[in-house]
């Protein structure tokens, strides 16, 4: 009876039994689907551009006075016609803010017809941009400082030309527009540090890590992220050659607003002229009154063996970023070399840090420990010196990624030493308008959005240009709260007409 039913059940389903125990067909994922349009050869009649955000970062950079203070400082053409210097300017901070890292690049936004109707001019060719940047370097300068490493001196910073000079001048004038706009910021403390750009160009020289290239420093005003200064330099030049020189420009780009000095650095800044400079509250360049600073030590075997002296109960824990290590600090009792100190100077303080594995013990191993030191003359304990201190990394560390990895400044042009000078120091600035346009225009859950973030929630958003009732209007694909937040940017930086 059983299996008369189940032959009736059967039929009712109107296939054999068996079929229902195999497993049933897969539907295809439309990932393994070809993809279902053709391309058409033929370019677009309509007015579009893939850069719809781009309008975001030229308006701040024109409500910021920047064409005013390239035109005030930036003098480079000998004839009117072609494009003006400020022009050249706007074109480089493109390049860099939409991901171009080479001059070639510029063919990229010149095919973009809706680029250059949204900002209201066209973008140089590559061979324009090229001989614009020939413009920064003087041969005059440069034969010079080869004088000078052929009379014996190795490490030498060529003198800048007058429009490499101007650029510095456009990027201090755009930190005061933006210091006029953020006047409760009153602490600035400020960041120092070089960093190595990878060159085999024939004019580069070698580094100390051997490889050809170049080492410029850079300033960092820290609570902002603004570049305040950078001194574009040969590879073969040391980090801890005449730091003062760029310290003094940092502290002098600060805006007036503020009141409250601090400086940062690693074993490059243990330097005496820099270190007498910072301690001196009559200075005579710079701001008057205290600096607080903490500055890494080069441990020289004297200091070493101190360190090595002083005894365990002096030792205090302090937290460890790795798990597998034990990190401590001690005051050190005293230090031979310290020459810094003078009339009206605050005393120098030296704070050891030890640092060995959990179990350096049980192999009795001496040589895993490391000893590091930190000099300051701030009276702070050493449980808030030392942190605050090595906050540095997290600060300049990451814009000089920034500017290598995300923006132009990690491929250089050509060989022209005062070519690159100006090549970088425009990615410095490009960092410094996106960062002014994150800081004073976009919802502060933007403020640590690195340019590549910003690339793809804003500047390379599709868009339509119309013409309509007499105006341009444009029309962007994407959300609407996105761009609510594009128009509120445009109105946070006004134009004077």
């Amino acid at each position: 009876m059983n299996k008369g039913k189940l032959v009736k059940m059967d039929h009712l389903w109107g296939e054999p039994l068996q079929r229902c125990d195999m497993e049933k067909t897969k539907r295809k994922s439309p990932t393994e689907m070809p993809l279902p349009f053709q391309l058409d050869p033929e370019p677009t009649a309509e007015m579009l551009t893939g850069f719809a955000g781009a309008p975001l970062l030229i308006q701040a950079f024109r409500s910021l006075a920047g064409p005013a203070a390239v035109a005030e400082h930036v003098q480079v053409k000998q004839r009117e016609r072609g494009y003006d210097e400020a022009t050249f300017v706007e074109s480089f901070l493109l390049l860099n803010a939409m991901g171009g890292e080479c001059l070639e690049d510029f063919e990229r936004l010149r095919a973009d017809a809706g680029l250059a109707e949204l900002i209201g001019h066209g973008v140089p060719s590559a061979e324009a941009a090229r001989k614009f940047l020939y413009e920064f370097h003087d041969e005059e300068k440069m034969e010079a400082a080869e004088r000078q490493r052929q009379s014996g001196q190795a490490a030498v910073i060529p003198e800048e030309s007058k429009p490499l000079v101007g650029l510095t001048k456009v990027n201090t004038a755009l930190i005061g527009q933006i210091g006029d706009r953020c006047r409760d910021q009153k602490i600035a403390t400020v960041d120092l540090d070089a960093t190595i750009i990878e060159s085999h160009k024939r004019e580069a020289l070698r580094t100390y890590e051997g490889e050809r290239g170049y080492q410029p420093m850079l300033a960092v005003w820290a609570e902002t992220d603004l570049i305040l200064t950078d001194q574009f330099r040969d590879g073969n030049v040391p980090a801890m050659y005449d730091p003062l020189t760029t310290a003094q420009r940092a502290f002098a780009a600060l805006p007036a607003s503020v009141n409250e000095f601090y400086f940062r650095g690693d074993s490059a800044c243990y330097e005496k002229k820099l270190m007498h400079w910072l301690n001196d509250p009559e200075r005579e360049v710079g701001p008057k009154g205290f600096i607080s600073f903490a500055i890494s030590v080069r441990i020289h075997p004297q200091l070493r063996a101190i360190l090595e002296q002083i005894p365990d109960t002096e030792w205090k824990s302090a937290p460890a970023g790795d798990p597998n290590e034990i990190r401590e600090y001690a005051e050190v009792p005293f230090e031979p070399w310290q020459p810094y100190e003078g009339k009206n100077q605050q005393s120098l303080r030296y704070l050891g840090i030890r640092i060995q594995p959990h179990q350096g013990e049980l192999f009795g191993s001496s040589a895993e420990v490391k000893h590091f030191a930190v000099v300051t003359n701030m009276s702070l304990a050493p449980a808030k010196v030392i942190p605050w201190h090595r906050e540095k990394a997290g600060s300049i560390e990451r814009i000089h990624d920034v500017l290598k990895n995300e923006l132009a400044a990690g491929v250089l042009p050509c060989g022209r030493f005062g070519a690159n000078a100006a090549w970088f120091r425009l990615a410095v600035i490009s960092h410094n308008i996106i960062t002014a346009l994150k800081r004073i225009a976009l919802p502060a859950k933007y403020l640590a959005a690195r340019p590549k973030r910003m690339r793809f929630l804003f500047f390379h958003l599709p868009g339509r240009v119309v013409q309509h009732a007499r105006a341009m209007w444009l029309r962007i694909a994407s959300l609407p709260q996105l761009i609510g937040e594009m128009q509120e940017a445009l109105q946070a930086f006004p134009l004077r007409s």
